[in-house]
């Protein structure tokens, strides 16, 4: 089973925005006229591509994507939204459609005025080029600091007709997401309708995307944008139709979720907090998603040192209901904490032999409701630092 889907091309060329001369601008293009739903950051401090793809969405139609990476056309300015436009403009000129069909996206430095003249110069290109393989060439074009091009797929059936979901993002810095990640971009063959399509991305991010945490940090152009262009044929959708395909959906970006945590910049550790027991689902997902962003416990975990006072720690400042005498901490299956009391040297020995593993889990148990959740999320490491203390240089 191959990345292509039904209906949509797509290319990526050098334009010159990244200093490696890799792959940097990308289109992806649907035959026919899609359906569109998009998630944007929360972030106050929003990019010009976020904002011009906020309204050219708004129909719940589109045709087109165009990224770039190396930079992110943020904190621009009204020269940055010329740009946004003007990408827009130009692709649609190329491919014979209207603007407001066209979705942007950027991502790479803030701060920097994009340099429209590479831009331009290239998109006639990416039109030429567009074609059904293209897809895992965008995805590598969509990178900066990652270390590994990100894709998922998923296929369903609707009456016995066939479709794809076909999913690509990339991420690895400035990730902990209220809404999406970075730059996210799912594609489906499937007939659907605006409205539903959107729920299904929303309830799919929550669960996903905002599920994912590398360093804490919400970026200015976090978007993930999901295309349907309904060339498999399917009719109307049941109510079970409409649930599978949200389960397909939310693999997909699962897959993609994943995989942005263990490709943190400078991880070595992927690492799933689970926090049940909570007396809330606002405790559950605070508890964990504090332990999970804490500095201490992901130097812990890069030591693969079992340090659960760490943990406790955090979770006694997550503002969240709490009794450290009921609270239990597990590392995979080894209990290093029972009733708020550590289980001895042994037990955390075993715990670091563990810990030396690519992947685990960090589970608490509260004892205090029934209420659970989980975030994805990776180590901090000496790496970490010398990625974004260079990023610019």
């Amino acid at each position: 089973m191959g990345y292509t889907t039904q209906g949509f091309k797509a290319s990526a060329v050098s334009a010159g925005l990244k200093k490696n001369g890799a792959l940097d601008l990308c289109l992806i293009y649907s035959e026919k006229a899609a359906t569109a739903a998009g998630v944007f950051t929360t972030n106050l401090v929003k990019a010009a591509p976020v904002l011009l793809s906020m309204e050219h969405i708004r129909d719940g139609k589109a045709r087109a994507i165009v990224a770039n990476a190396g930079n992110a056309n943020a904190c621009s300015g009204p020269r940055g939204m010329r740009g946004a436009r003007k990408t827009a403009e130009l692709v649609s000129r190329s491919l014979g459609i209207l603007p407001e069909e066209v979705l942007v996206a950027s991502t790479g430095v803030i701060g920097e005025p994009l340099d429209m003249n590479l831009v331009s110069n290239a998109i006639a290109l990416l039109a030429e080029s567009l074609g059904p393989d293209g897809l895992q060439d965008a995805a590598k074009a969509i990178m900066t600091t990652d270390s590994f091009s990100k894709m998922a797929r998923f296929e369903g059936a609707v009456d016995g007709r066939p479709y794809k979901i076909t999913g690509m993002a990339k991420g690895a810095g400035m990730i902990m997401p209220d809404m999406a990640t970075m730059l996210s971009f799912i594609l489906t063959d499937i007939s659907i309708d605006a409205a539903s399509l959107q729920a299904a991305l929303l309830e799919g991010v929550e669960k996903t995307f905002n599920r994912t945490t590398v360093d804490g940090d919400t970026s200015t152009n976090d978007t993930v944008f999901a295309l349907a262009n309904g060339m498999a044929g399917n009719g109307p959708l049941s109510q079970g139709d409409l649930m599978e395909f949200t389960r397909g959906l939310t693999l997909v970006m699962d897959d993609l979720a994943r995989m942005i945590a263990r490709d943190g910049e400078g991880a070595t550790k992927f690492v799933t907090v689970e926090l049940k027991g909570a007396a809330s689902a606002h405790d559950a997902l605070q508890g964990a998603r504090t332990i999970a962003n804490s500095a201490l416990v992901k130097t812990a975990i890069y030591g693969r040192d079992p340090n659960w006072g760490r943990i406790m720690a955090a979770l006694g400042r997550a503002g969240i209901s709490m009794d450290e005498s009921a609270t239990d901490i597990c590392v995979d299956d080894v209990q290093i904490v029972k009733g708020g009391l550590g289980c001895g040297k042994k037990a955390e020995k075993t715990a670091a032999k563990r810990m030396e593993k690519d992947s685990f889990v960090i589970s608490i148990d509260m004892h205090l409701g029934t209420f659970a959740e989980k975030i994805y999320t990776c180590d901090l490491s000496h790496e970490y630092v010398s990625i974004n203390a260079d990023y610019r240089t």
